[in-house]
């Protein structure tokens, strides 16, 4: 786990040094163990622990969090031998053991025990189709000097992070923005596009644009290719995306036992570490699940620290279910609690940790437990983060799996379906939710309107975002007899997981923790993709059925049985109302993308709080955010 920049020109060039020493700067909490730079010219190559001097087509920059083969061995810029291929990587290669015994039956001989090593090989020897023989998280940069190209990688889901950007000096990349921004020439300016469906619908990070209108994101998996002789033209290509082909024909016995092999391989495999391993636990079934797998794979002599966010009010508080998963499996747990007050404190820190505008408060709790991970000594973290994605955690998959049952006519089921998810949850949000299915795209603006939640709030300036090419519309609808494979789907490339990872990769990596995300392989993936709507979400309307099935004699009995769903959830409400004159002293330098007379009738109101917290939350953060960063509205 590292950070990774660089710089590729289409002439020789040299830069100050105090250019370059900022941008390593700007790299140092994702790899502070060690430093490592390559520059390269047609017929000359320097590599060292500096960032060197003279004149350079490429500058590759390294900086490293030793997790996996911790000598000398496992140091980057990493080259082959014979100096045609070098590579910066930054993630994990879970299955680097069994790559590496396929390659040396290839006649491949290796000097360190790293996956790095592993990777550098694996990409020299199956070239453009490496991809599918991976399992793991990454993003790195290979520079072949022999056809003069460089080419950027991200993984299936884009747990770690690739950004770049066209600048006066050439084409830059780096794993997070802060460094790009170090470069002179670079335009901060937002993307209007995304800030609306950030302050509209919470949802960042899908695609390649970013909320700076000047700096792109690489595709989950994709990747991107370039010539040095012409690094202007830049193709950018998708190696996998999820299937929506197919249905499996497994009974609900077996398919629940081949996940659970799947999964307790997926764990196996992410516990792989020479330094300790510790796990985020919620007391949620996920990251239950995740530790208690630990525990079966280990056995008795693993010794597994849990790290835990209480919180205080009642209505979040999991502490109990906490307790029960540390009790069955032995884990040593350190918990957290946080006040309001240390929330305002920390909220410019989180801020520029993040660079972008985030959802909520509860990525400053996911902030405190990498925090306290880290204080502790851990250096590694195993979390649930995917599983309400690819497991059918979330509300709209009710819905999808409701409006599945209306376009297949199956009536009686879906009269028993709603008495239950009723009796479970209450219908009426399941049924609007439904709509954004049921309901053609043409049609999602008037029922929107009709439902209170219209696609331009009285306090967004709409005339400011059309007079920028942004028309309000509806997040995708999917209009389609299998809405519920199509939402989950959605969910892993567009609306939730995306900005999720995002979230986590800057929280673990600003404390220098890597963190691992077990539900998020692509067998495990494709496997859930094919299963019937049934096995996944019950017909009375129970979450992750196969999951729970799976996990029988695994997880304990009360969190298996768990029907209530609080999810990594923070006292928000309250959180804002000790930053409400913080709120309140930001908005009087308006954003130009708001109401001025709405906005400030909307901050006024106090007693409808709770209902607005979201809102008010996407409000002060964007005003931060432009702050922090100094970001063009212009």
């Amino acid at each position: 786990m590292c950070g990774i920049a660089g710089i590729v020109s289409d002439r020789p060039m040299d830069l100050q040094d105090g250019i370059l020493q900022e941008v390593s700067r700007r790299l140092l909490h994702r790899g502070p163990d060690d430093q490592g730079a390559l520059r390269y010219r047609r017929g000359a190559l320097w590599k060292g622990r500096g960032l060197g001097e003279g004149p350079f087509e490429v500058f590759l920059l390294h900086h490293r969090l030793s997790i996996i083969d911790l000598a000398e061995t496992g140091w980057q810029p990493m080259s082959t031998p014979d100096d045609r291929y070098h590579i910066v990587f930054n993630g994990e290669i879970y299955n680097y053991v069994e790559l590496r015994r396929e390659l040396e039956r290839a006649g491949f001989r290796f000097v360190s025990t790293s996956d790095t090593e592993v990777l550098l090989a694996a990409c020299r020897h199956w070239r453009d189709r490496v991809f599918e023989r991976l399992t793991g998280m990454y993003a790195f940069v290979l520079l072949d000097t022999v056809e003069r190209s460089l080419l950027l990688a991200r993984d299936p889901f884009g747990i770690k992070p690739l950004y770049f950007a066209r600048v006066p000096l050439g084409f830059a990349f780096a794993s997070e923005i802060p460094p790009l921004l170090a470069l002179p020439g670079l335009r901060r300016r937002v993307c209007p596009e995304r800030l609306y469906t950030y302050l509209r619908y919470g949802h960042t990070d899908y695609g390649d644009a970013t909320l700076y209108d000047g700096i792109r994101q690489l595709p989950a998996a994709c990747v991107l290719r370039l010539s040095l002789d012409a690094p202007h033209e830049a193709a950018i290509s998708r190696y996998w995306r999820p299937s929506l082909r197919g249905v499996s024909r497994l009974e609900p016995r077996e398919a629940a036992e081949r996940f659970r092999d799947l999964f307790l391989d997926s764990v196996r495999i992410h516990m792989r570490s020479d330094v300790p391993v510790g796990s985020a636990l919620s007391g949620g079934l996920d990251s239950s699940a995740v530790v208690m797998s630990m525990r079966r794979l280990g056995g008795s002599s693993l010794r597994i620290r849990a790290f835990s966010y209480i919180a205080d009010d009642p209505r979040y508080d999991e502490e109990r279910w906490v307790d029960c998963v540390v009790r069955d499996s032995g884990a040593v747990v350190h918990k957290l609690r946080i006040r309001p007050e240390e929330v305002r404190d920390d909220l410019d820190r989180l801020i520029r940790a993040q660079a972008e505008p985030f959802v909520s408060t509860s990525m400053y709790a996911q902030y405190r437990v990498f925090q306290l991970a880290r204080a502790c000594g851990i250096k590694v973290m195993l979390d649930g983060q995917g599983a309400d994605e690819v497991l059918c955690g979330y509300p709209q998959h009710l819905a999808a799996r409701l409006a599945g049952l209306v376009f297949r006519g199956r009536a009686l089921e879906l009269l028993a379906y709603l008495q239950s998810v009723h009796r479970l949850r209450g219908s009426w949000d399941i049924l609007w939710k439904s709509g954004q299915f049921l309901i053609p795209p043409a049609f999602q603006g008037p029922f929107r309107r009709a439902i209170g939640e219209p696609l331009e709030p009285d306090w967004m300036d709409g005339a400011w975002f059309r007079a920028r090419g942004v028309a309000p519309a509806p997040l995708r609808a999917y209009h389609a007899r299998d809405p519920l494979r199509h939402e989950m789907a959605s969910a892993l490339v567009e609306t939730t997981l995306p900005m999720l990872l995002r979230f986590e990769d800057r929280n673990s990596m600003t404390h220098s923790i890597e963190s691992r995300v077990p539900f998020l392989t692509t067998r495990l993936v494709e496997f859930l993709l094919g299963l019937p709507d049934d096995y996944l979400i019950g017909r009375d309307g129970t979450t992750k059925l196969i999951f729970r099935r799976a996990m029988r004699g695994i997880l304990p009995r009360p969190i298996a049985e768990r029907k209530d769903k609080i999810g990594f959830a923070t006292p928000q409400a309250r959180w804002l109302r000790h930053l409400l004159s913080r709120v309140r002293d930001q908005v009087r330098d308006l954003l130009p993308c708001f109401r001025e007379v709405p906005l400030r009738a909307l901050l006024r109101d106090e007693a409808a709080l709770d209902r607005h917290s979201l809102v008010l939350w996407r409000i002060l953060n964007a005003h931060l955010w432009a702050r922090a960063f100094n970001v063009s509205f212009n």
